[in-house]
């Protein structure tokens, strides 16, 4: 059992609109903030578009998504956070910009809150310095598309107490979560292989070896992987593969994790992948995945 009922999420962008999800779907009252408040209509719009269809195909009982959404609030007001158990943060991979959040969260926050961050490349360590409560800080990374993907990689700082990532653990099970122990790398277990084996299929593309297309069924039919890179990095938004490369890239200096020239060149053009509708695929809408 957790002794987490109530759930913030900060930053309602791809990411914390699916960690939303789960929290709210798992029976959690769930405070999404976000400054934008078109992001957070957005997010809503997705979250209802794909509990509704989850329903609709049986994935879900009569009655859940109505329920789920009624758990799931926004506000543009960090001030709603206080009542939270448990802030998750998921905003850019900037490490100023997260401590500025959390420094913020500590002046409305109590105590007893526990801070977490979804960064997937980031120092939980690094992180939790700047929070002032390194002792109550943990990494729970989720897998993208958050809402479909059980794993959760969870990752203690150098100060991070027992009793907070046994809460922590305790609260992903609670989810349905599917939570494992990594220490704190870059990367973590995930995206350490996953950022360099992406920009290689970017490069692929670049080079002209294969169209995007070919490159993901080879790789979904020959692997078996549910999406094929391209389709996931539609998915991820090239805005935020750039900023997943230049993070990975400074920590690591991994000729594989730099940012592929091709990248660049697609967010100059707004093909951020499925939130403009163009990326390496075309896309008729902007629906949450799954939806």
């Amino acid at each position: 059992m957790t002794s987490i009922q109530t759930v913030g999420v900060a930053g309602a962008g791809t990411m914390g609109a699916g960690i939303a999800t789960v929290a709210a779907r798992a029976g959690f009252k769930t405070i999404v903030f976000d400054t934008r408040q078109d992001a957070l209509d957005r997010a809503r719009g997705q979250t209802e578009a794909f509990l509704t269809k989850s329903e609709q195909k049986g994935k879900l009982p009569p009655g859940a998504a109505a329920a789920t959404l009624d758990r799931w609030k926004s506000t543009t007001e960090l001030s709603s956070l206080a009542q939270c158990d448990i802030v998750i943060e998921a905003v850019f991979e900037d490490l100023a910009v997260k401590h500025r959040l959390f420094q913020e969260l500590g002046r409305v926050c109590p105590d007893t809150t526990i801070f977490a961050s979804n960064t997937s490349t980031i120092s939980i360590t690094e992180i939790a310095g700047g929070s002032g409560r390194p002792d109550r800080f943990v990494g729970m990374h989720f897998c993208l598309p958050a809402q479909l993907m059980k794993l959760t990689e969870m990752s203690p700082g150098l100060e991070t107490s027992t009793e907070t990532f046994q809460r922590a653990w305790a609260f992903a099970e609670s989810m349905g979560q599917k939570p494992v122990a990594t220490q704190d790398t870059p990367g973590f277990i995930l995206n350490y292989f996953l950022i360099p084996f992406n920009n290689d299929a970017i490069r692929l593309v670049e080079q002209g070896v294969a169209e995007p297309g070919d490159i993901d069924v080879a790789i979904k039919t020959a692997l078996g992987y549910p999406m094929g890179p391209l389709e996931l990095l539609d998915l991820v938004g090239m805005d935020t593969q750039k900023l997943l490369c230049e993070a990975m890239y400074g920590l690591t200096h991994e000729s594989r994790a730099a940012c592929p020239p091709l990248v660049r060149r697609m967010i100059a053009a707004n093909r951020l992948g499925k939130k403009t509708g163009k990326g390496f695929h075309i896309y008729g809408d902007t629906k949450m995945f799954g939806a």
